[in-house]
Order: structure tokens, then sequence, then C-alpha cells
């Protein structure tokens, strides 16, 4: 804030940026205290989870992640699809 507010005072689009970003972290911050520390809530219980795939309401099947982009590229292969067996 003081780097921008001395040598860019005007630059009113970065001063956006950063407030959205320093907003942005809050909100993160205060999310992680509601869940007491932790950066994800908890997963549901297993019967509410196999529940909820009977009724359709959740999706079930394999988490493949690319191990050269980790962070950015993941896909869930759902069981029973995408598959090249023929039935």
């Amino acid at each position: 804030q003081n780097y921008l507010d001395n040598f860019w005072p005007d630059l009113k689009a970065a001063h956006e940026l950063f407030d959205s970003i320093l907003q942005a972290r809050r909100e993160r911050e205060s999310e992680s205290q509601e869940n007491n520390g932790k950066e994800y809530p908890e997963h549901l219980p297993g019967e509410i989870l196999e529940a909820g795939i009977k009724s359709g309401r959740y999706i079930q099947g394999t988490l493949n992640v690319n191990k050269h982009r980790a962070q950015l590229e993941a896909f869930v292969r759902l069981q029973g699809f995408g598959s090249k067996e023929t039935g």
C-alpha cells in the first residue's frame, strides 16, 4: 500500500487491484477462522455421501491430476463414462 501511495498515487487500476487482493485475503482469513484454522471444511460423513450419490446430488469418480501442472490441471473421470469398454 505504501509503495503504491508513494510512487503511483494516480494509478487508479493498481490501487483497485491492490484493494481487491486485500479484500480476498481478508475473506480467506475469515473463512479459515470459521473453520477452526483449517483451510478447507471437513468432509461429509460417509452415509450422507452415499445417500447423495444414490439420489444424484453428488457424483462419484476418480480424480486425475496432471503431474506436471498439479496446481493448474485436474479432472474427475466419472465411473461408467469415457471408458473404452463396449456394452
